[in-house]
């Protein structure tokens, strides 16, 4: 531990262990805070505003989404009944779009244009090979900015196996499909998705190899990775005050928590038949897997590991069956219904399943908080929504978009905006650019930022 009085980068230490912790009360001066520790990526408080991205494949039913009215009246349809509760925690927009997700005379593959453009506003350059062309994500636009911050730029996550060449869609290149995030306009930031490289990644020492016979030692011996550094937490204990206690040990039940909900993943392995590859270790069921992943994320931003994070929650175009629910079909093939009223109706199942996950993430983010007393989805700004809205169609309009959070108190919400005509996502992403401190004058193909987010 550091002699520092306020640190949020104090760790507990132990052979193969390296355990980030949230910032407490007992080592933050009330002054500090009151002050607010001005800098990127922070909010008048001081405390860290964090970035994440999540994207859901294959649009929406259209018919249970639209909304009725607008402002702080307006009435949820069927697809929004999960979340519900967190009404005013968010803000939905409409008539957002992606008009670099059309054709543009480049013929099939919206599934590839859908994904690819989703953070960037870029439009693919439309190749099978090496030549992969697109644009710097709005993430790592933040994360660039950033760097110096957190142990971790920026995390990148996906439900999906990894795939970096290959034709997916209609002569795209699969890292258009398969990356959600991009370094640069040829270098996307691979996700990761086997739930333990996270979890080391996170939680164990050092690098690659070091986290890898840190792991081989633990499990060799059948231990938690908090047994290696019990030590540092019983001394650290005696100096907290009794708030801070009774954080340390929800946070650190927490943490083993997800360590055996991973080793349940990797004792039990993958689903019978999966439908498609995935990596060694996933749990057994999607939704398992999902919120293994969300879990990690919120303790990512809690320690201030990282502010920013990008997570693929599938590929667009994926046709994963949702056998958990009931529906045995691929999604992709349900998503195009030509209005059929069984296919309509298992789409609209599949679209619930999604909205409990983001449920879910709302509920975590909200029951943490911050050492100024507000919560982490106070502290935070996250995007919901994906690169199509009604699938038969392939339209990259009317795009179904929740911005969440509530940016550190500069986002309102609790409505419903309705921007009337066609407008590009990217000016959501430039008005998110600027309550990090980044006052960029353009981004992907916006025009604009859109005022109503306050």
């Amino acid at each position: 531990m550091t002699n520092s009085p306020f640190n949020r980068r104090n760790f507990l230490r132990g052979l193969g262990a390296s355990i980030a912790l949230p910032t407490f009360e007992t080592f933050l001066p009330k002054a500090a805070v009151a002050a607010g520790a001005k800098g990127l990526a922070t909010t008048a408080t001081g405390m860290p505003l964090r970035t994440a991205f999540l994207y859901k494949p294959n649009g929406v039913n259209p018919w249970k989404w639209e909304l009725e009215g607008t402002g702080k009246d307006y009435k949820f349809n069927e697809t929004h009944q999960p979340y519900a509760e967190y009404k005013d925690d968010f803000h939905i927009i409409s008539h957002l779009a992606h008009q670099n997700g059309t054709s543009g005379g480049d013929g099939g593959g919206d599934h590839a244009r859908a994904n690819a453009s989703f953070l960037t506003g870029v439009r693919p350059r439309k190749t099978a090979g090496a030549d992969i062309k697109l644009g710097v994500s709005v993430d790592q636009v933040i994360a660039n900015a950033i760097s110096d911050q957190t142990r971790f730029p920026s995390l990148e996550l996906s439900c999906d196996g990894v795939r970096k060449s290959g034709v997916c869609d209609s002569g795209y290149s699969c890292a258009y499909q398969f990356n959600l995030s991009w370094r640069s306009d040829t270098t996307p930031m691979t996700p990761e998705s086997n739930p333990r490289h996270v979890f080391e990644r996170l939680f164990g020492s050092g690098k690659g190899e070091e986290r890898s016979k840190g792991f081989a030692m633990r499990n060799q011996q059948q231990k938690s990775i908090l047994d290696f550094v019990m030590e540092d937490a019983k001394a650290l204990n005696k100096e907290l005050g009794r708030n801070d206690q009774l954080k340390l040990d929800e946070y650190m039940t927490g943490v083993r928590e997800i360590e055996r909900r991973i080793e349940r993943a990797e004792k039990f392995g993958l689903p019978e038949a999966p439908d498609m590859d995935l990596p060694e270790g996933t749990p057994g069921t999607f939704q398992e897997h999902v919120r293994l992943m969300m879990d990690m994320m919120v303790m990512a931003f809690e320690t201030d590991s990282t502010r920013v994070v990008s997570f693929l929650l599938a590929h667009d175009g994926s046709n994963r069956s949702f056998k958990e629910i009931g529906v045995s079909d691929g999604h992709h093939t349900l998503s195009h219904h030509r209005k059929d009223e069984e296919a309509l109706a298992k789409l609209a199942k599949i679209d619930l399943f999604y909205s409990e996950q983001f449920a879910y993430l709302l509920q975590q983010l909200k029951s943490r908080k911050d050492a100024d007393g507000n919560t982490l989805l106070h502290n935070s700004q996250l995007v919901w929504g994906g690169g199509l809205y009604d699938p038969d169609r392939h339209q990259h309009t009317e795009l179904p978009i929740i911005v969440a959070g509530n940016g550190g108190g500069t986002l309102q919400t609790g409505l419903h905006t309705d921007l009337g005509s066609d407008t590009p996502l990217c000016n959501v992403f430039l008005s998110m650019l600027d309550r990090v401190g980044l006052q960029e004058e353009r981004f992907g193909d916006s025009t604009g930022r859109v005022g109503a987010l306050g």
